[in-house]
Formats: structure tokens, sequence, C-alpha cells
């Protein structure tokens, strides 16, 4: 496996399986068979309800700990945010069954931001987070929080796929040290992704599908992946996009599918923002 080096020196994989919207009680299952397959990078979320099935497939798995990179990501939490993100931190740490996180995200760029940072700072001076980050934050609110706050996330988790590819702002990310992380990378099938046929015929060069080569064109652009399937073949074929590259013209012409906009919401959208603000965890 490929790895990228965080702004602090951690090494990252670049390609890794993630677990969103996969039922807890079918996640430990595809969490074993991914690790099967050779994914080290897992990458859950407290909001995704399923960090315990992961916890589980992680510890039958006789796999090392220092092998793996394991990260999970803070909700929104209520005043006073600071304290709540320390026992939010330790609920997921302990559902995960970890002494250590290696990338703690805060999920959302609402509520206490700063306070939220502040503890999430503390976690990763106390070496229990080997690295922070956030998600989903655009390019005014990562800047905002990198200038104002001591430490400069290491990662931001944003929708990055063909159909918006956030090519300048990674660009900006990369002025400041910043590693992106796509969510969305197959664009969950919308724009008939997996039927595009640029796409299909750029695989058909190289006896590649069309998830493998965006795949391939994403971690090629030094974008962090973390697809998910409950498949085995289809892990094992996720996995499998480092024996080939695209060229420059090829990336050229992928580059034309990018319509610079979300396909799943918005969050400079009020709307949004109110419903995810407002939404607590049971947890």
């Amino acid at each position: 496996m490929r790895t990228v080096t965080l702004n602090n020196g951690v090494e990252m994989p670049l390609l890794g399986f993630g677990v969103y919207q996969i039922p807890a009680e079918d996640t430990e299952h595809a969490v074993s068979e991914a690790l099967a397959a050779g994914y080290r990078l897992l990458d859950t979320a407290a909001a995704y309800g399923n960090e315990e099935a992961v916890g589980r497939a992680i510890g039958s798995s006789g796999i090392p700990r220092d092998d793996l990179f394991v990260t999970t990501k803070l909700w929104v939490q209520d005043a006073p945010a600071q304290d709540n993100t320390h026992r939010a931190f330790e609920t997921s740490l302990a559902k995960l069954g970890l002494d250590h996180l290696d990338l703690y995200l805060m999920h959302q760029p609402f509520g206490d931001v700063y306070g939220q940072w502040r503890a999430m700072e503390d976690i990763h001076r106390e070496g229990r987070a080997r690295a922070i980050g956030v998600a989903n934050f655009y390019p005014d609110r990562l800047v905002d929080l990198i200038v104002n706050n001591e430490i400069t996330p290491q990662v931001n988790q944003i929708e990055t796929h063909p159909f918006f590819q956030r090519a300048a702002y990674q660009d900006l990310m990369r002025e400041h040290g910043v590693r992106i992380q796509s969510w969305g990378g197959f664009a969950e099938g919308r724009n008939d992704l997996f039927g595009n046929p640029l796409l299909a015929g750029i695989g058909e060069e190289y006896g590649k599908s069309v998830a493998q080569v965006v795949l391939r064109w994403l971690t090629q652009r030094g974008v962090v992946a973390i697809p998910k399937s409950v498949r085995a073949e289809r892990m094992a074929e996720n996995i499998d996009v480092f024996d080939f590259r695209l060229t420059d013209e090829q990336m050229a012409r992928i580059a034309t599918l990018d319509t610079g906009g979300s396909l799943f919401f918005d969050h400079h959208d009020p709307e949004i923002v109110t419903w995810l603000a407002k939404r607590r965890l049971d947890a």
C-alpha cells in the first residue's frame, strides 16, 4: 500500500476502507473481509453507529495495532463543547476497543468549532490521536480555523469525485499543508458514473473497471480514498489500482467531467446547516 505523509510526519495509507451506510449488523463481517483483502486504513464515525462493529473486527483480526490506521469522527457537540468533545472521544475509543486513534476528524463545521478543536488539540498533544483534522470544511471555514489556532488540521475529508473534483481547493489545502481525503469517491453512482463512456473507455485500455479508474484518478492526484463495499470481490478489485498509471491526457479528459458543484448537499444551505447542526447522537 502506498502512503502519504501528513504535515506532522505521520504516514497515512493512500487507499482505505470506509463503512458509511453499512448497517451495524453487517459492518464486522465487511471490515474483516476488507482487512483480509489488504486494507489497513479504516474510516468510521460516531454518527455512523457502527464503531463497535469496527472494533470487533479489528480485535479478531490478529493484525498488529501498529499496522492499522484507524479514523473516526466527532459529531457536533452541545455546550460546553470542549468538555463534551473529550467525553465523545473517550466514548468512540471505548466502542472501538482501542487506546488511541490514528486520525480524529471533526465531522461537520458547525457548533462551537473552536471549543471542539481546542479539545482535539489537547487529545493530539496527549498522543491519544496521532493526527487530527476536519471534514466537510469549505475553504473559508478551513482557513479561518488554521489562522486562529495552533495546530493546522492534518486532513480535510470532503466530497470529491469525477463530477466534483475540488482541484483548486486541493491546491489551497496543499499550500496550508492539509491533506485532502475523498468521501463519496464514486458519487454513489449518481450521474450514471459506472456507465460513463469516458471512464469506461479509459478502463478498457487497461483492463480495469470504472471504479478502478476512479480510484486510480483520485490516488494519482494524491487524494486519499476510502471506497466502501460489502462484497469481498469488489473490495479486492478496489484495492488493485496501483499496477497502472493514467496518462496526462487521460487525466485531462477526466477533468472535463467536473460540474463544479455537490451532488449531495451544500454546507452553505441554511436548511442543511440547521439540520446538521441540530442533529444529536444518542451516544
